[in-house]
């Protein structure tokens, strides 16, 4: 398996590797990764659908790209995706499934086509004092100490981010600054998380730091991720005899382990409380998903809190047995042993009452009936106890929502601390008293605020323990490889599988990157698995993202004046001093100077 850019290899069709024809595969897990791995086994791998198996828990596929009608609840979505045009290894895949919505059309050109006639755009990133403006939302307020903090780990090794916090190589200067806000809450960070992890976001999204205050760079699907991802990825499978089954909780895997060679070798689950298995050959194919973000998440109601289940997690379970089978299959515990750190709550509210879209109408400077974009993302409460964030997407965001009604999703990063309206912790607290907490930033008169929220909205809360679980502080082996060294017919594969590219966690891209590598890496697939965006090695991107960080200021060049002028006069005429005048590094009058 290699990685490469560029069109040579990303349009060449692989010819199907030896033995694909004799190859058996299962999956353990029906999320992304899952799906998409079976997807590359049969376009790229050779392997006939109907030999694949997807073993799933739940009663349907998707993980946590999820977005039901849930019966006496109402509309729940777990959380959202923000995708953008540089997730290579999704596009990839998503180049070959046929949209459910057009004729004649993959899912990539129904999104294509859908970000060209309704392009997004962030009207109003941050709100305060009930839902009024931020004078200073439009900069990211970095001074000089806290610039430096943050070019010093964008310059740092790996090895120097490793088992290190955020707020341990930042400052409080930095940590009060628009730009920590908005990415924290763009990215769900807390200061407790992982240095390393900030540090490969920001070479990673380096081109979206000019775009942090407008969410610009960023696009979203039509609907929910599951009708708009999930649903047209399955068709693609199930059309193609790829086999599901649901309701089954794989609950080991087993290896042979020798000098030099790693095979699997045995499945176990239950299903429907009766124990099975399959035992495993060399050309059987095993993908496990580890991990979960989504395990043990607990739905409550508009009048019932959502609640902190901390009990058995069959995901975190099975992934502690196959680790313990050997020192490369990594450490769970790293990730999956912090509930108090790795837990936020977020919400699906459904207005029933019209009343409510004209203040969300307000804040986004949008219709939210127009079924185009709306709020672009989400918008922050500045002043938030709990640093509530809130979205509304291109609405209708089911295809079965009535007309009249506007589905929005919200989230807290303090869900332990009491709400500015509700004298409560979230985590504490009904759909109904959330609602009153939202209502109340979006700046409904206080005197109206609990008779709109019991009749105005249904809202179902949603408590996840584990859902920033990967971003807990970590060093190399604690994921174990995508494909183990000496492995010979298994791989990992989802946010905890460590990929050799330098891409960051917590994104679709990730999930389908490490199904494309372990499949291209079993099979020796002849093509190319598409390398992270460069960006970081752009020297026009790096040159990009110095403007917005210091909020538009032209360099300063130490040194006394003479020197300034004369190195401003060499550099007249070249490629570098029309790069640092078209960035606005330094304007005109300084190169004439």
């Amino acid at each position: 398996m290699h990685y490469s850019s560029g069109n040579y290899e990303a349009f060449v069709r692989p010819r199907p590797p030896a033995g694909a024809e004799r190859k058996t595969a299962w999956f353990v897990g029906s999320g992304l990764a899952g799906l998409a791995g079976a997807a590359f086994l049969i376009r790229d791998g050779g392997v006939a659908g109907e030999r694949i198996t997807i073993l799933e828990q739940q009663s349907i596929p998707g993980g946590a790209l999820d977005g039901l009608e849930v019966p006496e609840k109402g509309f729940v979505i777990r959380g959202g995706r923000e995708m953008e045009q540089h997730f290579e290894c999704l596009w990839d895949l998503y180049r070959s499934i046929p949209s459910l919505e057009m004729a004649d059309a993959s899912v990539l050109d129904e999104f294509y086509r859908l970000d060209k006639d309704d392009p997004n755009f962030s009207l109003q990133r941050v709100t305060q004092l009930c839902g009024q403006d931020v004078a200073d939302k439009a900069l990211l307020t970095l001074n000089d100490r806290a610039q430096k903090e943050l070019l010093s780990v964008f310059m740092a090794s790996r090895d120097e981010m490793e088992n290190k916090r955020i707020n341990e190589v930042f400052g409080e200067d930095f940590l009060k600054s628009n730009f920590w806000l908005y990415w924290r809450t763009m990215f769900a960070f807390e200061e407790w998380h992982s240095a390393l992890e900030m540090k490969l976001y920001l070479h990673r999204f380096i081109h979206h730091i000019g775009s942090l205050a407008d969410f610009s760079s960023l696009k979203f699907n039509r609907y929910n991720q599951y009708e708009s991802m999930v649903l047209p990825l399955v068709k693609w499978l199930t059309d193609r005899g790829v086999v599901f089954r649901y309701g089954v909780e794989v609950t080991d895997v087993g290896f042979d382990i020798g000098a030099g060679r790693k095979q699997a070798t045995r499945i176990d689950w239950l299903e429907q409380g009766v124990a099975g298995g399959v035992d495993l050959g060399a050309d059987d194919l095993v993908f496990v998903t580890i991990g979960s973000l989504t395990e043990n998440s607990d739905d409550g109601d508009h009048h019932t809190a959502a609640r902190l289940k901390e009990g058995p997690a069959p995901a975190w379970d099975l992934w502690r047995r196959i680790a313990a089978q050997d020192p490369a299959f990594g450490r769970p515990d790293v990730f999956g042993s912090h509930i108090p750190e790795t837990k936020w709550e977020s919400a699906t509210v459904t207005t029933l009452d019209a009343r409510i879209p004209r203040y969300i109408e307000a804040i986004a400077k949008r219709d939210p009936f127009s079924g185009k974009v709306v709020t672009a993302g989400i918008v922050t409460v500045k002043d938030s106890s709990w640093l509530l964030s809130w979205t509304v997407s291109r609405q209708p965001h089911f295809k079965q929502q009535p007309k009249d009604q506007v589905v929005g999703w919200l989230y807290a990063l303090f869900v332990d601390r009491p709400g500015d309206f509700v004298k409560k912790p979230m985590q504490d607290c009904t759909g109904e008293e959330i609602t009153q907490e939202w209502l109340y930033h979006l700046g409904v008169p206080v005197d109206q605020i609990v008779e709109l929220a019991a009749t105005g909205a249904r809202t179902v809360p949603v408590m996840m323990p584990y859902i920033t679980a990967f971003f807990m502080p970590r060093q190399a082996g604690d994921r174990p490889d995508i494909v183990p060294q000496d492995a010979v017919n298994f791989a990992f594969i989802g946010q905890f599988a460590e990929t050799k590219e330098r891409d960051c966690i917590f994104t679709t891209e990730y999930s389908v990157r490490t199904a494309m590598e372990a499949v291209y890496t079993l099979l020796d697939v002849e093509r190319a698995v598409p390398e992270v965006f460069n960006s970081t090695y752009d020297i026009r991107a790096l040159l990009a993202a110095i403007t917005p960080l210091r909020d538009g200021r032209a360099l300063d060049i130490p040194g006394p004046d003479f020197l300034r002028k004369l190195l401003l006069r060499k550099l007249e005429g070249t490629e570098i001093s029309d790069l640092l005048k078209q960035f606005k590094l330094i304007g005109d009058e300084d190169a004439q100077r």
